[in-house]
């Protein structure tokens, strides 16, 4: 069986960087098993598959360890592919998920994910994340399966050197860090061991948490945010109620044949 595949840095105005994504378009689901393993030779932080069937779109994504349920750039990426090649129709596809309906929409150069928010709540410290994490944060907040740790400046962010065998024991999806920045809103970096992806070079669904965070806390629905991870990446969200559009940019890399 020969199979689609793109690579697409996604969130990113040029190549080698943002975050890179493969997308496999397929006709019908392969077994969970083959998708996982792909995903594992892959080797990248997510691949992307997606579905056009009779009633429309749906996606699933999968780490090289797990099937996730949630991310943001292999969904960014995979709205570029089938706009690109022409599997969906105007500039809006949405895509079923079990995170629910997910749009992209195409404005210009710009591509605009529609997402869920995900409001974080205060919560206390789990025992070994301050010292895996390296320095200790200003307020710790839980949003869903992630934390979300805030400290003084963009600097401190920067600086971090996660152990990440002992952030991989932390019993969650993920540990976002951020702060805010010195030429945008808010900064950020992403780090998930436990599944699989010690960094990510840029999360969009860190922004579903992230955006609500910093909206309430500077007064505004609009905000500008980079991800400073080596790659690094730019966004750009609005606050919508229960919704959050977070905003990028997305560049074709590498187009093949998966032969399995």
């Amino acid at each position: 069986m020969n199979l689609p595949l793109y690579q697409v840095d996604a969130f990113a105005d040029r190549l080698f960087a943002g975050n890179p994504a493969a997308v496999v378009p397929l006709d019908s689901w392969l077994p969970a098993e083959a998708m996982q393993e792909i995903a594992f030779e892959n080797n990248l932080s997510e691949t992307a598959f997606y579905v056009r069937g009779p009633e429309g779109f749906a996606i699933r994504w999968f780490t090289p360890a797990v099937e996730v349920d949630l991310c943001g750039h292999a969904t960014l990426g995979s709205g570029f592919v089938a706009f690109h090649r022409g599997d969906a129709a105007g500039d809006v596809v949405e895509f079923a998920s079990r995170s629910g309906p997910l749009r992209v929409r195409r404005e210009g150069d710009l591509l605009v994910l529609d997402f869920p928010v995900h409001v974080p709540e205060r919560a206390e410290v789990p025992e070994g994340l301050v010292e895996a994490m390296g320095g200790p944060p200003r307020e710790v907040w839980k949003a869903d399966n992630d934390y979300l740790l805030v400290y003084e400046a963009e600097a401190d962010v920067r600086g971090l050197e996660p152990d990440f065998a002992r952030l991989g024991t932390v019993e969650a999806r993920g540990v976002i860090a951020t702060a805010p920045g010195t030429d945008v809103d808010f900064v950020s970096r992403f780090f998930a061991p436990k599944v699989g992806v010690p960094e990510d070079p840029v999360t969009g669904s860190a922004h579903t948490r992230l955006a609500p965070y910093w909206s309430k806390r500077l007064g505004r629905l609009e905000l500008t945010a980079r991800q400073v991870s080596k790659r690094g990446g730019s966004l750009r969200c609005r606050l919508r109620g229960d919704r959050v559009d977070i905003a990028g940019r997305a560049v074709l890399y590498l187009t093949g044949t998966i032969n399995v």
